[in-house]
């Protein structure tokens, strides 16, 4: 889902985006001449796999997120949580695909693993 960067005003819009079982839902509000605050919340749930099995499960999404976009080159050393769409456009599929994707990419345990005291060692 695209959003004309330039269509996003002082007042908030508000929008919903559903992707592979996770939802990010919120408001984009304009807070400056080249940015836009999205101020939202990310939840469902979505299949990782255990670093430890390698068995897959089902993991519950429930966080906020709050971002800075912009819509050109934005250097701030005090706000690290900044997307630029460069061409105009405010893509939200992309925002949480990208939230997904760090997911993933952190270490997890499934609730077996998690509670397992025993050295796991794997001889080959």
């Amino acid at each position: 889902m695209k959003i004309d960067f330039d269509k996003i005003g002082a007042t908030p819009k508000h929008f919903k985006i559903e992707l592979d079982g996770a939802t990010l839902e919120g408001d984009l509000q304009k807070s400056g001449h080249h940015r836009i605050m999205l101020d939202g919340r990310v939840s469902g749930e979505v299949t990782l796999e255990c670093d430890r099995c390698g068995s897959e499960y089902l993991h519950q999404l429930d966080t906020s997120l709050k971002l800075t976009i912009g819509d050109q080159m934005i250097e701030d050393k005090e706000d690290l949580d900044i997307i630029e769409f460069l061409d105009g456009m405010v893509d939200l599929s992309y925002i949480l695909e990208s939230e997904i994707n760090a997911l993933k990419g952190a270490y997890h345990y499934c609730d077996i693993c998690s509670q397992s005291d025993e050295d796991f060692e794997v001889e080959f």
